[in-house]
């Protein structure tokens, strides 16, 4: 049986090269991995404590009510289903990732996992993967330059999005570049996938208010508190610090959907 994608061959053909030139970058830093950064570099600070009011405006007046109003308006049972379809959409992404990274074990693992929830799960509703023990296995551009050698470079703060670093921002973008659905879905699909994501991270928003509520406004300073809240989940991640020295919680994850 031939699968037919529903894009033009020149695209397809793009699409490989640039496929191709990461690959090429990966074979050249293999095993290169940066080092553990020993403290946070926030050269712009006075710019980045500027966007996080501004991000603090936005939640107090947007994202925190609509947050409360969805899930106060939406069966557990079907504000689950939102958030597992979302985790199903992010797996292609996962596994190129997992790829780029030579980590074929976990690639596996994701594939099985998609393959799982896509069947048995009706399209990703039910989260039955995890039920028969295949975890995620998340990951994301800014881990793949982390196993290439690129350093963590400054703390940024983004409009909307929150705490990011550098390298964690151009992840950001290669991910939203390189996502394997918005090649494999027709457009209006796709839109209705990026929707199901936005409205899985307005779930975790409101499902976590009052953890993020005490970090974001109660703090002595909670630029400070998020940035240092930030940098250690996602060292943690990377593998970078010990579980004792590091963040169970990223605090901006949640409410702006990084």
């Amino acid at each position: 049986m031939v699968v037919k994608f529903p894009f033009k061959s020149g695209r397809r053909a793009r699409n490989i090269r640039h496929v191709a030139v990461l690959l090429g970058g990966l074979a050249l830093a293999a095993c290169a991995r940066a080092p553990a950064p020993v403290a946070f570099h926030d050269p712009d600070e006075a710019q980045n404590r500027g966007i996080h009011a501004f991000n603090l405006a936005l939640d107090r007046a947007i994202v925190g009510p609509g947050a409360s109003g969805y899930t106060n308006a939406l069966p557990d049972p079907v504000e689950r289903g939102i958030s597992n379809v979302a985790d199903t959409l992010d797996l292609p992404g996962d596994i190129l990732n997992n790829l780029l990274q030579l980590r074929l074990g976990n690639a596996a693992e994701n594939t099985l996992r998609l393959a799982v929830n896509l069947t048995a799960g009706l399209a990703g509703v039910v989260d039955v993967a995890t039920v028969l023990g295949v975890p995620k296995k998340k990951t994301d551009f800014g881990e793949t330059l982390h196993v290439w050698g690129a350093e963590e470079g400054a703390y940024v703060v983004l409009p909307v999005l929150g705490p990011s670093t550098t390298r964690d921002t151009v992840g950001s973008l290669v991910d939203l570049a390189l996502n394997p659905l918005r090649f494999a879905l027709p457009a209006r699909e796709a839109t209705y996938a990026t929707a199901f994501k936005y409205a899985s991270r307005l779930g975790d928003r409101g499902r976590y208010s009052d953890t993020l509520d005490s970090i974001l406004y109660d703090s002595a300073d909670g630029y400070a508190q998020a940035r240092l809240l930030y940098l250690q989940n996602r060292r943690f991640e990377l593998g970078q610090v010990a579980p004792d020295d590091a963040a169970a919680y990223d605090p901006y994850e949640d409410p702006y959907g990084q």
